[in-house]
């Protein structure tokens, strides 16, 4: 690398830090459930690097990653505060995955909506091994380094985490299938069907809304097919009069984009396994919609 500070370093710095950003936004998304709170973190990430004696680094990604995972453990000790004062469900904020289906990784693990929640319940530095390993397939001995444990803890931790989303989360149906009850949903739910909807659900379906207290939403989780969808039908004549409905990827998945006079009012999606819906995901606060656009998939 150029001596650090003349203008042929800044630029080969923009250079090194512009090919990997990608990763690293989808690093600290991963442990964060923001895009906003990423990209902030991302930014500072930069900043360090704008400023850091860059002539002592031998490797800028690995340099980049550690910084980023190093921060994001920081934000997410406080993010965890934050959610569990949060009004109403707290849901990960979408992101638009249909041109970077695995946003900057190797895999897409730790992508999709029902494991990030699930890895909510993780201390931040198992979360960030569990990222690591699984979703850009890190070494143990560099996330030890990374997270600053021995490699036999961060094995340990990684094992953990992948027993309980595999012990928590029911096998997923494919993406095809995922979009053909996302759709029937939709259309069940539209018509305020009571008995489509109940068919389509698991008996242990849970309905989350995120809300964040600025919008009207449920501030409980609603369980139970019969309870969900009495919920779902009992508002259907005003929730979804005017509204034009939309398709996009977001995490992996496809998800309804909800659009009122051309503004985005909420994301809505399902998660399913062979035995129906077992999730329905109402994404409705404004301040996570910002990154959000009417898909470009057939309208209804």
């Amino acid at each position: 690398m150029s001596d650090s500070g003349g203008p042929g370093d800044l630029e080969e710095a923009v250079a090194v830090f512009t090919g990997v950003r990608r990763r690293l936004f989808g690093i600290a998304y991963r442990m964060l459930g923001s895009a906003a709170e990423a990209e902030d973190l991302v930014q500072d990430v930069w900043l360090r690097w704008q400023a850091y004696d860059r002539a002592t680094v031998d490797s800028p990604t690995a340099f980049l990653v550690t910084v980023t995972t190093r921060l994001a453990i920081n934000a997410a000790r406080s993010a965890r505060a934050r959610h569990e004062t949060y009004v109403g469900p707290w849901l990960p904020e979408p992101v638009d995955t249909g041109a970077d289906p695995y946003l900057g990784a190797e895999r897409g693990e730790a992508l999709e909506f029902a494991v990030l929640l699930l890895l909510e319940r993780l201390s931040p530095t198992e979360r960030a091994a569990y990222v690591l390993r699984e979703a850009f397939d890190y070494p143990y001995r560099q996330i030890a380094d990374i997270v600053r444990l021995n490699e036999a803890a961060v094995r340990q931790q990684v094992s953990r985490a992948r027993k309980r989303v595999l012990a928590e989360r029911r096998a997923p149906v494919t993406g095809a299938e995922q979009r053909r009850l996302l759709t029937a949903f939709v259309a069940a739910a539209r018509a305020g069907d009571l008995t489509a909807l109940e068919e389509l659900f698991t008996a242990d379906v849970t309905s989350y809304s995120d809300g964040g207290g600025v919008v009207r939403a449920s501030r409980v989780p609603v369980a139970g097919a019969s309870r969900v969808a009495k919920y779902v039908k009992a508002f259907a004549g005003h929730f979804w009069a005017g509204v034009e409905v939309t398709w996009a990827s977001t995490n992996g998945q496809t998800a309804a984009v909800l659009s009122r006079d051309g503004q985005v009012f909420a994301v809505l999606t399902v998660n399913a396994s062979e035995q129906g819906i077992d999730q329905v995901l109402w994404m409705m606060n404004p301040a996570k919609l910002t990154a959000v656009s009417p898909g470009r998939g057939p309208r209804s």
